[in-house]
Parts: structure tokens; sequence; C-alpha cells
């Protein structure tokens, strides 16, 4: 690619405050009251894409919020890449836990990041490494480097379980058609040490309710008499792991996918400190289903973890009830081979059997997704692969990721492609938590490595 680092210099200031601007927009697709925050984001995106260069832009309407569309069709007889991306973003609270608020993009300089990066809700996940490739597409064309045709598609339900992108890639395979899939919606093991995600963990996310007395009691005059939903919950979930921290849903693991010891060992290969990693978390231990390394055990391993527990009285000051209701949500994060609807009704049957006399259990599914992994023998990722030997001049590790995009396994089902996930992110990049943060180098860097796939990938596909 010529000039390709002039042109990302000459732009450079431009690059960063388009998105910024982005950034600006609280796009929280889980409230509805940002709704039309979230609907001029989808605008935003579009505009982006035909100033980059697409001759055909379209805002799909959806059951929920739309989905962006674009494409710059060079020659049909090309190879065609579908990019994929998302525009909505997590909630930012505890908002008293953000040193500068969400949406009020800043650069910041840091030891890890003396360049400085970039601190906004979804500057990481995912509008800043999306945008990436809406730059580099507008250096491909503007350059007059595009080496085959693109398709994109952005959604807006990304965080709530895209819930409406399912019925959009049946509905629309012809557009959708493609030769492979590119999302940046990852990450990478350092700075200096790029790698590809190979695979992903499906999801199961339900909430889960526990009703006790009709209204809530007075403790004094009940405490002991009646069960306590809270006290209920809390001993239920606690049940769910054992003292080794192994799940205890009965047929949880029957499809686990065991990894030989050949594969884990070269997963050990990828550089981790574990003094580091409790440092930058500020713990003492780490945790975990025993037999298991961390790396392992939040990439290849299931998990289930409880995301938020509540009832009863919170506010200030005391109040002494037993509430009629208590409410958790809890999430778990599949390997390859776990259904996610299975292993949701698994939940749902054990849950509801290991409720005690005295209250009545309701599990809610609230969405899912399956595991997926990529092999590394296909030109998707030997393409990858040789975009990072250019820009980084070191071949990339392959790496299995703990994080689910469960769009991934649906893009297979349905339009037969394989995906390839260049991620640009760090795991010190606090996505979905106060503070999240993309480094600016990590930015340039993925609009510079990003049109050398596209190089590559047209090479081999020859």
């Amino acid at each position: 690619m010529n000039n390709i680092n002039s042109y990302i210099s000459e732009n450079r200031e431009r690059f960063l405050n388009e998105l910024i601007e982005l950034l600006k927009i609280p796009s929280i697709s889980a409230d509805s009251a940002y709704k039309n925050d979230v609907l001029k984001t989808a605008e935003f995106v579009a505009e982006s894409l035909t100033k980059a260069g697409c001759d055909t832009v379209e805002i799909c309407k959806t059951e929920g919020y739309p989905i962006v569309y674009g494409e710059k069709i060079i020659d049909p007889n090309l190879p065609t890449v579908l990019v994929y991306g998302h525009y909505d973003v997590q909630p930012p609270d505890p908002l008293e836990l953000w040193d500068s608020p969400p949406f009020e993009p800043v650069i910041k300089k840091t030891e890890l990041h003396p360049e400085g990066a970039i601190y906004a809700r979804g500057s990481c996940d995912d509008k800043g490494q999306m945008y990436m490739h809406v730059k580099a597409l507008e250096f491909m064309t503007s350059t007059n480097q595009l080496p085959c045709n693109v398709k994109f598609m952005i959604e807006g339900e990304e965080e709530v379980g895209s819930v409406s992108l399912s019925t959009f890639v049946k509905e629309n395979q012809e557009k959708l058609s493609n030769d492979v899939i590119l999302i940046s919606d990852t990450g990478m093991i350092a700075k200096d040490i790029p790698s590809i995600t190979t695979g992903l963990r499906g999801l199961s996310y339900v909430e889960v309710e526990v009703t006790g007395p009709n209204r809530d009691l007075h403790s004094g005059l009940y405490g002991g008499a009646v069960a306590n939903p809270i006290n209920v919950l809390t001993k239920m979930i606690a049940s769910l792991h054992d003292e080794n921290n192994h799940i205890t849903i009965p047929g949880f693991y029957d499809n686990v996918e065991e990894l030989s010891a050949e594969e884990r060992a070269e997963m050990a290969k990828a550089p981790f400190s574990l003094e580091e990693y409790k440092k930058a978390l500020d713990i003492d231990a780490v945790y975990g289903e025993e037999g298991y390394s961390t790396n392992e055990r939040n990439s290849i391993r299931p998990t289930l973890d409880v995301n938020g527990i509540w009832g009863g009285y919170t506010g200030e000051g005391a109040k002494t009830v037993i509430a009629s209701k208590a409410y958790a949500k809890i999430s778990m994060r599949l390997v390859p081979n776990q259904d996610w609807e299975n292993i949701t009704q698994l939940f749902k049957t054990h849950f509801e059997s290991i409720a005690p006399d005295g209250v009545t259990v309701k599990v809610t599914p609230h969405h899912g997704g399956q595991g997926y992994v990529t092999p590394i023998d296909n030109i998707g990722y030997q393409a990858a692969s040789k975009a990072y030997e250019q820009t980084f001049g070191k071949t990339p590790i392959p790496q299995r990721s703990g994080g689910s995009i469960p769009i991934v396994a649906l893009f297979e089902e349905e339009l037969k492609s394989k995906t390839i996930l260049m991620g640009f992110g760090l795991n010190s990049d606090a996505i979905h938590s106060p503070n999240e943060h993309y480094g600016v180098f990590n930015y340039f860097k993925g609009i510079e490595t990003i049109p050398y796939f596209f190089k590559h990938f047209t090479e081999l596909s020859k």
C-alpha cells in the first residue's frame, strides 16, 4: 500500500476529531431514553461511509435499531470483504467512577499510551475499532488502491444481543454475499505483540426472580418465620459452583470441547505475567476452575457469573424489611459445541429445582449465541497474518478470546463464509467499565494495517 503512513500523518487530526465527534453521541441501546441518540449515530455512520467512498449507503430499518449498510463494488469478479461492526455502546454506569464524563471524550497520556488514549464510552468497543475500517476505506478509495469489493454492515443492537440482526442477515443473503467477513471488536496481546483472535465463547444470559411473601415484611415481626427471598437467592447462587469452582448444573459440561495437551501448550507460549495481571486489577490472588491456568479459564473454559443482584431496601440509612422479591442477572460464557439454548434450558430446569419451599422462582432468558473457532489454515487468516507482519514487523500469535460475539456463528451458518477477527484493543482498555479508553497508537495502527488485509486477501484469492 503506497503512501499509507503519509496519508495517515496528513489526516491525523481530522481522523481523531471525527472519532471524537462520534464518541460524543450517547448511543446506549439498552436504554430507550437514548433512542434518538442511537438513531443519530446511525446517521453519522452512514454519512461517514458515503464520504469514505461507498457508492451505495442505506440506513436499513429493523424491528429495533437500524443497520447501516454500505458497499463499493469495483468488479463483480473480484473478491468481496464484508466488514461488520456496531455503533451502539454499553451504559456508562457507575458514573461516579469515571475520571471524565463518558460522552465528553478526552485524550490523556499514560505510561502505556505515551501517544495518548481516547477516554470515552465506546472508544474501543466498538466505535473506535469500527471507525478504523471507515478511514481505511477512505485511504484506499482516495488513493485508488482498493483491490477488491467491500461491503459494510454496522448494527445498533450488539450490546443488547443483536436482536434484529439475525432476521436482517437471513432476509438479505444476496445483498450480504461475500468471500470473507472482517471484524475489529476484539483485542491483541500487547502494543508490540500482535495477535489474531481465533476463537470466541458463546453466551447465555438470564434473569432470575425469587418471590416469597406477597409484600415486604417487618423483619422483626416476621424474621425467622418466613423465607427471605434475598437469603434464598444468595444460597441458590452460591450452590451453582462447587469447592473447585466447577459449575454444578447437571449436563453443563457434556459437550465442552477439551483441548489437547499440545494445543494448551501452544496457548501457554503467549506472553503473560500473572503478577502484572494481578497488579492491573489490584487483586492479591486469581480465582477460578481448578486445574486450569488464568488464560485458559478466561478463554477455553465455560463460566457462570452473577452480573447484578438486588432486592429489598438499598437506600440511605436503615429500613428493616424482608423483601417480597429478589433478583439477579446471570451470564454464562460458553465454549464451542455448547449450544446456548440447551444451556439456558439446563440452567432454568436446575435453578427451579433447587428452590426451597416458601418461595417461587422465575427464570427469564434474555439473549445468547454460539461460540466460534476460526481455522488458521484459511486464506482469510493468512491474509490477516501477512498484514500484521507488514505493519508490526512480526508474525501475530493466534489466541482464543473469552468474549462473545454471538453473531459470528450466525454469519457462517447463513452466509457460508469465515470470519476474521482483527482486533486492536488491549485488555487494559476497560471496555464495559468506567474509564474505557482506546490508544491513539492502536487506532492509527488499525487504519494502517487493514488495507494490507484487503491487498493480501485479494492476492491469495487468485
